[in-house]
This record gives C-alpha cells, structure tokens and sequence, in this order.
C-alpha cells in the first residue's frame, strides 16, 4: 500500500521561514568540477509574481554627470538615482557580455537587519548593475561593495551566485539595518574541481581572513556583530552565516535540503547529512549549529552540461522526502504542493517539502562560460520559462543583439495572457501535466530531452562557424549567433505549443485516447476507438473505501 503520512509533524521545530516573494535555488559549478572546462552557475527564479522573460540591456556610453534611476526589482518602485557609469556592457539576462553570470537567492537574515531607511540599492540592481559594470567576477564583487556603502542596502539577506569564464563566488549580504547605510558581506571563491549551493539559507560559515584570492569580505563583516551584541568569541571563530541567519528547522528543510539533495546526487557520501537537511540540528556555542553540511563539496565525476540541468530537476527523488511517495501528490504521484507550505490541524503543525522543482518558477537559467572562445561567443545563457521539471533549457549566446519573440520583455505579463509567449505556453502544458502527472511526464521527458541533447550538439557546430567569422569579421559572428539564438528560442516554443495540443487532445476528460504508429487511432471512419479509462491506483481506491466504508459500496447486481 503506498504511503499515506502527509510529509512532516513540526512540534517544537517552528514553521517555515522562508520568503514568500523570492524563493529561489542555485548551484555553482567550477571549472574544474565540468567535463569541458567551463564554469556555470544555474538559476530558478521562484516568484508566485514574477513573470519569465528574457531580459535585454544593450551597451550604451553615457555624458558625465549621466544619472540612473534605481527600480526595485520585485516592485518596480523607484527608489532614488545614482551617478551612471560613462559605459554599460551589454546584458542578456543575467549574462554579460563579457561572460559574467549572476543570480541569487533570499535568505532574510535577522529581522532588525532587513530593513534600512534611505537605502536605495536592491538586490536586484546589484545584479543588473553589476553585469553593466563588469569584466569579471571579482570586478563584480567591488561593484556590489562600492554601490552598498555609499548609498545603502534595501534589501533583505541575501546570497548570490557570481561566475567568469574562470572562477565561480558565493557571495553572502545583509544591510545593517536602520540608522546605519551600508552592508556587511562576505565571498569565497569556489575552489577548482567543486560545486556548490544555495537555496534561501545562508551558507559560508567561517572563513579565511588573510586570503584576498579566495575570499573577500567588508572590513566591519566581524565588528558590526560584536557591536550588536551578536557575537564576542575570536575572529576566527566568527560564522557568517550562523550570526547573521542562524539555522532553524525551516532552514534546513526548506532551503539547505535542496542543496543537499543536489551534493547527494553527485556525491556518494552525502548520505550522511540526511537528517540535517531534514531538519535534525545540533546547536552549540552562540547559537552556531555544529553539524553543518559542508559549504561545498567534489563531485564523484566531472559534470556535464546536460547533467548540470538535470540538477535543477529534483523532487527529492529517492530520499526520505520523495514529494511523489505521499498522498499529497493525489492518485497520480504529483510532486508539487499549493502553497501555503504550512498549516494546522488540531493544534499539530504540519509542512510540505519545498523542492528545486517547483510550480512557481518564472525563469530558470544554466550559464556557461568558457575561457576557450572570444567572450561574445563563449558564454552560452541556457534558458528556460516555468517549472525546471517540464522547461526546455534553450541557448542563447552572450553576445547576441535580439531576443526572440516568444521570450521577449512585453510579450505577455503575469495578469495578460498571451499564446505566443513562452511563460504561457510552458505553463500551459505543465499545469495541464499537473492533472495526471506520472501519465503525462513520459509524453513531455522524450521530447524535452530530444530538444536539449540537440541544441548541445548544435552549438559546436555554431561555435566552429562563429569564431571562424569572428576572425574576420565580427558583426558577421554576432548576427550569426544572434539569428541561432533567436530561432532556436522560438522554435522550442512552437515545438512545445504542438506537445500542449497533442497532450490536450490524448487527456481529454480523463481518458487517454489509443494512439499506432505515432497516430491517434480511428475506426476506419474518422471517429476515434474507445479510449482508456485506467482509472485509480488501487491503494487510491483503498483510501476511499477506508474513509467513507460502506457509503460507496454498490449493491451487487442479481
């Protein structure tokens, strides 16, 4: 019989402590850790508002004094201006032309730090800001420093991916609060032959105070929580992440769990950080949990691009936290949860597991960057709209100069439905999936991958054509990459409006219409053969019977 408990009993634990707005997963990848050398950092944008397109900043020189309104990323409100730089790079979503990626996750971190009066710098104009600014990943880390200290932090705790062509940083922030502009912050260098993560927990804990190569952090990163009182041991004992977003029960099922189960997949001897990403913490001296996970770890091989997506595809498959083992996922395994993830019956506090999969996804990106080939063709933005599970990751080169249609700013929002949109065409076929999951993710796994395994086998002979031209001719190069890129995209959109129609039309009503020969079958007359009605799983059945007994028994027919 399958398992009936409905995920985990909180007791004493407390509820999840996640942001609701930005709940988002990331892994870095080292050059070393890759099969081909290249570095990567992957992306769930996770926003039950945010809308997934694919934004476009072309470069632009500016006259000093030039100024730059600040928007907030999650509000579109304007915050302030600031001194524009007299050159931005070009951006395509959140690739630069130079190479360098970003992307982030929201941790919270204490409450009195989240919120700081005058601050007009959000997490999302470190990001856009930053790839405006910079050549490289340290360049970034600067720029994120200097815009911070002078005009302030606006946002809550956050952690952020920040990769080159040669070297990937995880780099952890929190404001100072009210009465003081400003940040405390710190970023380690991912070392070569390592992957690391972070998914709405902060993550570095101690670290090396005399190495500017590997790690750099803000002078008052130690004195400004002596000075709050959050701490008073030696510096070298400091934990970031322990004082400024100490680890709870939510912490680490929610957000290290994801992380977790990502090292589990490519490690064999993560097995044994189990029951800490369940949430079994062992607290010690200044409230600093003592049986963390590490910050990262080796992979037992060499990762490939492709399996660096499917890292983003997770439900916990195989774990104690399977979200397709439950009843929550319903007769047909469904491995996602309507929010809230919480709530209570009878006084016991209950939770739903929060994967890397998720429903609530906008966009999601794998960024490849390669130290082997001229920056405009190098870096590979992989991209895709929706839940990771059922997207297409599609490539879009850095150095591009259009975006395609289907992806594109305007196309479409979150309140007006477009059908040439990518958002709505992704979310089409995996809400319709949602309805009879473990049936309809065999139609849509075959064509995701045929689609995947193909760009990747394109994109050498791309490569090959654009850095022949760009020996000779640049402009020739980008339009080249620009034009794969941009039919590519729209091709995987209009590839997966035809699987919509096909799975719409075989899933109708509940049944599942006979298909031969790749057809649908007829009777030789234009009108389809009785299809399958497979009905429930009988452990589903089971349930029923065991929960309404003898008013669903039909009297036996004479």
């Amino acid at each position: 019989m399958k398992k009936i408990c409905l995920s985990f009993i909180l007791l004493a634990f407390g509820l999840f402590g996640i942001n609701s707005t930005r709940a988002c997963t990331n892994f870095l990848i080292s050059k070393g850790a890759s099969v081909d050398g290249s570095v990567m950092i992957t992306y769930a944008a996770d926003s039950h508002q945010l809308y997934g397109e694919l934004y476009y900043r072309p470069a632009k020189d500016y006259p000093a004094g030039a100024m730059v309104e600040v928007i907030e990323w999650d509000t579109g409100k304007p915050l302030g201006q600031i001194p524009q730089v007299r050159h931005t790079y070009s951006v395509i979503g959140n690739m630069n032309e130079h190479q360098v990626s970003i992307g982030e996750t929201t941790y919270g971190g204490r409450d009195e730090l989240q919120h700081q009066k005058g601050a007009i710098v959000d997490y999302g104009t470190l990001i856009y800001f930053g790839l405006q600014r910079s050549k490289t990943a340290r360049e970034a880390i600067h720029v994120f420093g200097d815009l911070v200290s002078k005009y302030g932090y606006s946002s809550e705790g956050e952690s952020f991916s920040i990769s080159d062509p040669n070297e990937v940083w995880i780099l952890e922030m929190i404001g100072k609060g009210d009465g003081q502009l400003g940040a405390v912050w710190v970023a380690r260098r991912v070392p070569e032959g390592y992957v690391c993560g972070h998914a709405n927990q902060a993550r570095i804990t101690q670290f090396p105070l005399n190495d500017p190569e590997n790690c750099i952090y803000s002078p008052d990163v130690i004195s400004f929580a002596r000075s709050k009182g959050y701490f008073d041991g030696k510096d070298e004992e400091f934990s970031f992440s322990d004082t400024y977003n100490p680890l709870t029960f939510g912490g680490a099922r929610g957000c290290e769990a994801r992380v977790w189960s990502m090292f589990n997949r490519i490690n064999a001897g993560m097995s044994k950080y189990e029951d800490y990403a369940m949430g079994k913490l062992e607290i010690g001296k200044w409230g600093y949990c003592t049986n963390r996970m590490p910050l990262w770890i080796k992979p037992d091989h060499k990762l490939t691009l492709h399996e660096v997506m499917q890292l983003m595809r997770d439900h916990y498959e195989g774990t104690k936290m399977d979200m397709t083992k439950d009843i929550g996922g319903g007769p047909y395994a469904c491995p996602y949860r309507w929010r809230p993830m919480n709530w209570t019956i009878d006084n016991e506090n209950y939770v739903n597991e929060r994967a890397t999969s998720t429903q609530q996804t906008g966009f999601v990106f794998v960024s490849q960057s390669r130290n082997w080939l001229p920056d405009p063709i190098g870096g590979i933005h992989w991209f895709g709209v929706d839940d990771t599970y059922t997207t297409v990751f599609s490539p879009m080169y850095c150095g591009m100069n259009k975006i395609p249609s289907a992806y594109a700013v305007g196309n479409g929002s979150m309140l007006k439905f477009s059908s040439t949109s990518a958002f709505w065409t992704f979310n089409w076929v995996s809400n319709w999936a949602y309805t009879r999951y473990n049936v309809m993710i065999k139609d849509i796994q075959p064509v995701q991958l045929q689609l995947e395994l193909k760009y990747i086998d394109e994109v050498k002979s791309i490569d090959k054509k654009a850095l022949a031209l760009y020996k000779t001719n640049k402009a020739k190069a980008i339009a080249a990459i620009t034009n794969y890129s941009v039919t590519t995209g729209n091709a995987t959109v209009a590839r997966w409006k035809d699987l919509g129609e096909y799975l719409f039309v075989k899933y109708m009503d509940g049944n599942i219409k006979k298909e031969k020969d790749g057809k649908f079958q007829d009777n030789g007359y234009g009108i389809p053969v009785m299809p399958n009605q497979p009905g429930y799983p009988e452990w589903w059945l089971r349930e029923i019977v065991r929960e309404h007994g003898s008013s669903v028994i039909a009297p036996k027919e004479k």
